[in-house]
């Protein structure tokens, strides 16, 4: 493996760390969602789980399109 394919993997596995760290923050948010407040917390909960999904899509892509005619 090449000095830019262990990198490329370190960004893939960080970003998947962070979806789901998002993804648990957005669970979270949804279950204790109680009170006044309660509409506020399900915004920013589906805020999270959106970014989560999204992080996990750019993950997923870069590995899946990256270039393997390389040498």
């Amino acid at each position: 493996m090449a000095a830019t394919d262990r990198e490329r993997a370190a960004t893939r596995r960080r970003r998947l760390l962070w979806a789901g760290l998002l993804a648990v923050a957005g669970l979270v948010l949804l279950t204790v969602a109680d009170g006044t407040a309660a509409w506020l917390e399900v915004s920013v909960a589906i805020v999270l789980l959106l970014a989560s999904y999204g992080l996990q899509y750019v993950a997923r892509r870069e590995t899946l399109y990256r270039d393997h005619e390389r040498p």
